[in-house]
């Protein structure tokens, strides 16, 4: 599991303010409720006046752990102070044998008769589910392995792409043509494409065309080249497109949503969700550590504004490679100890199944 370090060492805190700390935190992830100190007194270790208590509260909200809606108010954790718990308090155990089983037979549904991106959609349909936040499963199509291209002419500067991946998804595209392209062209930079991309990503089928680029170009006139360009480029450059992103359990966002400041927390969440060329970022997120990823608030730039929490795990492919990401989105009080190991356990689930 990677995170971003909290900006307070937890060797800072003494054990009496660890114990205080602690105990706020673990309320406002159940109840989302501040809380105060006569409240707190009643159940610390050791007996400890309200004075005190209110004491110690100061300096945590000193260290910036801690924060309170108004002057007589209980506190609530802050962004840093939920990374400090998040690293430094939480338990996070294993799923239970039913948990696993569960999760398994939800996605692994007839899973022979499934494609990927039916799989897909389970995974994220069983984590909105069981997390009561929204299930994310981003997948990055220039990571699919390629079976077959084909280009057929709509009018005379225009032409549509088909995409055919050995998953048997389907994408077309349309592009634009070169003035004076000969009938046979649209055949021949087909027949060349096919001859490059079968059983390569389209990363690889590029890589591929740039270093024969010399050679083709010599083999093909100099308007069917820039078809075989654009057949390929269309999609490795349109960046905004380059994965399928599947959401689901939206509306478990605004259950327990009444203040004015909470719904437009998540309105801005689901324009989030709607900007899927930002999305797509995920993917470099989950390339860069191993495992689970957790982001509060503002540490996810994507999120920022809404200040949700996401728990993301990359899943991989046969070959190891990253190919996509799935996770949960939801408030800054999820139930991190639940989430995490259930984010997951599905994220290995779903690479075997694809793999």
């Amino acid at each position: 599991m990677t995170s971003v370090p909290p900006s307070v060492p937890l060797e800072d805190l003494d054990e009496r303010s660890r114990e205080i700390f602690r105990r706020i935190v673990e309320n406002y992830l159940e109840t989302g409720e501040p809380l105060g100190s006569r409240n707190l007194a009643r159940g610390l270790s050791k007996p400890l006046s309200p004075a005190s208590i209110r004491n110690v509260m100061a300096d945590l909200e000193h260290h910036g752990l801690l924060y309170a809606t108004h002057t007589s108010a209980g506190r609530l954790p802050t962004q840093t102070g939920l990374r400090l718990f998040v690293d430094g308090f939480l338990e996070v155990g294993d799923l239970t044998k039913d948990e696993r089983e569960q999760i398994a037979v939800q996605v692994k549904a007839k899973g022979s008769e499934k494609t990927p991106e039916q799989v897909l959609t389970e995974a994220s349909q069983m984590l909105s589910g069981l997390s009561r936040g929204a299930g994310l499963v981003l997948s990055n199509k220039t990571d699919a392995i390629l079976r077959h291209i084909e280009f057929v002419q709509l009018e005379p500067l225009k032409a549509l792409v088909v995409l055919v991946s050995e998953d048997g998804s389907v994408e077309n595209r349309v592009v634009d043509l070169p003035p004076g392209l000969p009938p046979s062209a649209l055949t021949e930079a087909s027949n060349y494409l096919n001859s490059i991309i079968r059983t390569r990503t389209l990363a690889e089928a590029q890589a591929e065309l740039v270093r024969q680029r010399n050679e083709f170009q010599a083999e093909l006139d100099t308007l069917t080249a820039k078809v075989v360009d654009a057949g390929v480029a269309v999609w490795g450059g349109d960046k905004s497109d380059s994965g399928t992103l599947i959401v689901r359990g939206r509306s478990n966002l605004l259950e327990g949503v009444g203040a004015q400041e909470d719904l437009e927390r998540i309105r801005l969440l689901f324009d989030d969700l709607e900007n899927k060329s930002e999305l797509i970022r995920l993917l470099d997120l989950a390339k860069d550590g191993e495992g689970v990823r957790i982001f509060i608030g503002s540490e996810n730039k994507l999120f920022s504004l809404s200040g949700s929490s996401l728990i993301v795990s990359p899943y991989r492919d046969s070959e190891q490679r990253v190919v996509g990401v799935l996770g949960i989105i939801g408030p800054t009080r999820l139930n991190y100890a639940r989430v995490i190991p259930m984010v997951d356990y599905t994220a290995r689930l779903v690479s075997r199944l694809l793999g």
